[in-house]
């Protein structure tokens, strides 16, 4: 289908501008007469060059979101039209990729589905959650009010995944550093200055030199092994991940690690709360909440969790029991639900509870990188400093000899 861009004034006056499906021009003429709009100029829209990456294609950056949701729900709470706030919004979004969206979401409702029915075509963009929510607001007339709760829920939940992604960065890094520089030196400094020795005539080295030397020599024949092995350890990897249970195991692995794992929990703890009370808080049954949360947990090992409560519930259970029975979430929390449960403020108490898990996110993770720095900087000097010892010493020993 042909997409046309129009220009023309509407039954009050207004100028209109904008873009509408129509297999032909007079199907495009016929769409905007229907809608009340005089055509002052018509044009067929020329194919735009789109460039893409590969795993970046529905890619939109978390402020564009923002940006887009608040723009909304102004438009909405000020009383335009639907579809005249996604034609504004759209027209001057920058990200092409979001604009292509944004004017196909008004394409779909110009023909007569609902917000979220043309948002849920979209999945690459709008998560469950967002649909979900914005489906909530449809039916209880607040959609201005859902729109501003999303666009601070988006908001909330990138900045507490950029810190657990900071903190997963930092280590990393250092130790893919650490390790770069000790295969640099035992695979070319090393041999260096041990050939040189040789060349001298030094028959007898001290014993860290030989010491060296010889995990230096080993290191060298052994590389072919060794890129084997992480090779196959890549592939074994990704074959594992697409297996039923690999997913579940590494999350495990990674919810229960000794540092890590305390930063991963507290995170999972303040996504989940902040999710289902954003939820709650809209008039999303308890049931079709849970199931988005899982979803959107972004940890196989939650989502099993919030799916067993779930089912649970389903069968006519509370949620704090079968909540406890996972043991993935701290007692306290648990508690603290119940409370909110007993007393019918179930949202307020899931927003205080995120906003205290958040707090810890932070101090997990200064606590965290407190403690690795001096550990990996006393590890990476002393493996440094041992192969210069141990390349120095035999110096000192012949300037000695000499004198």
């Amino acid at each position: 289908m042909a997409v046309w861009q129009y220009e023309g004034t509407s039954n009050d006056g207004d100028f209109r501008r904008g873009e509408i499906d129509g297999d032909t021009k007079e199907a495009a003429q016929l769409k905007l007469k229907q809608q009340g709009i005089s055509i002052l100029k018509l044009k067929k829209k020329q194919k735009e060059f789109d460039f893409v990456i590969p795993g970046f294609t529905d890619g939109v950056p978390v402020k564009s979101m923002v940006i887009f949701t608040r723009q909304m729900a102004t438009m909405i709470d000020a009383g335009l039209p639907l579809v005249q706030a996604l034609d504004l919004v759209g027209n001057s979004e920058p990200n092409p990729n979001l604009k292509k969206t944004i004017l196909g979401v008004k394409s779909t409702v110009e023909a007569g589905s609902s917000f979220s029915e043309a948002l849920r075509k979209y999945p690459a963009v709008f998560e469950d959650i967002y649909v979900n929510l914005v489906s909530a607001g449809e039916m209880g007339g607040i959609l201005d009010t859902i729109m501003n709760r999303l666009a601070e829920y988006i908001e909330k939940a990138a900045a507490t995944k950029a810190k657990v992604k900071g903190a997963m960065k930092y280590p990393v890094t250092v130790l893919v550093v650490a390790l770069s520089i000790t295969a640099g030196l035992l695979w070319k400094v090393v041999p260096t200055f041990a050939d040189t020795f040789r060349s001298m005539g030094r028959a007898e080295l001290p014993a860290i030199t030989e010491f060296v030397v010889g995990i230096s020599n080993g290191f060298i024949a052994k590389v072919p092994l060794m890129f084997g092995t992480i090779v196959g350890s890549v592939v074994l990897y990704k074959v594992a991940m697409k297996t039923k249970n690999g997913p579940y195991y590494r999350d495990w692995l990674l919810y229960y690690s000794p540092v890590l794992g305390e930063v991963i929990r507290k995170s999972a703890v303040a996504k989940f709360t902040r999710t289902l009370g954003t939820l709650v808080s809209a008039g999303v049954p308890i049931i079709e909440a849970l199931n988005i949360v899982g979803k959107t947990s972004g940890s196989f090992v939650v989502e099993r969790a919030i799916d067993y409560t779930r089912k649970k519930i389903m069968e006519g259970r509370n949620m704090t029991a079968p909540l406890l029975e996972t043991q993935i979430f701290p007692v306290m929390v648990v508690q603290m639900i119940a409370v909110g449960e007993a007393t019918g403020a179930m949202d307020v108490m899931l927003g205080k509870i995120a906003d205290f898990y958040d707090a810890e996110v932070d101090e997990a993770i200064d606590g965290m990188t407190a403690m690795m720095e001096p550990l990996i900087m006393v590890v990476l000097g002393g493996v440094i400093g041992t192969v210069m010892m141990a390349m120095y010493m035999p110096i000192f020993t012949m300037g000695e000899t000499i004198k």
